[in-house]
């Protein structure tokens, strides 16, 4: 059995994309290939979960829990290690539990395709990351390697007054005619509750033109309210349904499906 955990998961497509694909390799659900959704009100219920699903096999963790799940887990690998996150789970047949991160693989792909960055080639601009959460984790990690400056920005007084490594800058205190490059790591905007948007300023949204780039983490809907707001500008859009596939695909590798 594999599954997806957070806390609310009427958004996800996961479900879906494995199921279909567990169809189309002809992998029977009597052999274990089944994919469920498990909503756990607090990260304290993950041991519950283990104990009361034995044949569970493999995980992907979403919002909230990217950061939470990694003390109830075994070991990280390097890559989870690196960005201090976990969005899938290998569970061995001793029982031990391994952390990975596949957003970082998803969104790096997906992100090198959309900025059209050849080999050997750099994005020259700067960019702007919205929000400080786990996946955000795995986009800094992603623009490190392409080696794309970056700042934060956040709505938490006490993250940007503690966080001393990486630059975070207030929703008020942001411009963004620096950064060409925005990317919605958030779940702002996300189904149901579909108007939601980053807030950033309306001066800063009118500053957007067709010369920026924003990418969207959400997939569900399709085209979320932040990103309306750059395409009606001319910036080029892109939602996180590429990510999701490619990091669902590394996770099905970690799986050995």
């Amino acid at each position: 059995m594999f599954g997806l955990i957070g806390k609310k998961l009427s958004h996800s497509f996961s479900k879906k994309y494995f199921t279909e694909k567990f169809q189309k390799l002809t992998l029977s659900p009597k052999d274990g290939y089944v994919y469920e959704l498990f909503e756990l009100s607090k990260i304290d219920n993950f041991n519950s979960l283990i104990k009361e699903n034995p044949s569970l096999r493999g995980l992907n963790v979403t919002i909230p829990y990217k950061k939470e799940i990694i003390p109830f887990l075994d070991k990280l690998d390097s890559t989870a290690q690196k960005i201090g996150a976990v969005n899938t789970i290998k569970v061995e047949n001793d029982g031990t539990k391994t952390g990975y991160n596949t957003d970082y693989i998803g969104f790096k792909n997906s992100l090198e395709i959309f900025l059209n960055i050849k080999p050997n080639s750099i994005f020259k601009e700067k960019a702007l990351i919205l929000g400080t959460g786990g996946a955000a984790q795995a986009v800094r990690i992603a623009l490190e390697d392409l080696e794309i400056n970056f700042d934060f920005v956040s709505s938490s007084i006490n993250e940007i007054q503690n966080h001393s490594t990486y630059k975070i800058i207030p929703y008020s205190e942001i411009d963004t005619l620096g950064y060409k490059l925005i990317i919605n790591t958030t779940p702002l905007g996300m189904y149901p509750k579909v108007d939601g948007f980053p807030p950033l300023s309306e001066k800063n949204y009118s500053k957007i033109d067709s010369t920026y780039f924003l990418y969207d983490l959400v997939y569900n809907p399709k085209e979320t309210a932040f990103l309306k707001k750059g395409k009606s500008k001319g910036a080029k859009i892109i939602n996180g349904l590429e990510m999701l596939h490619g990091q669902a695909e590394a996770a099905a590798k970690i799986w050995k499906i």
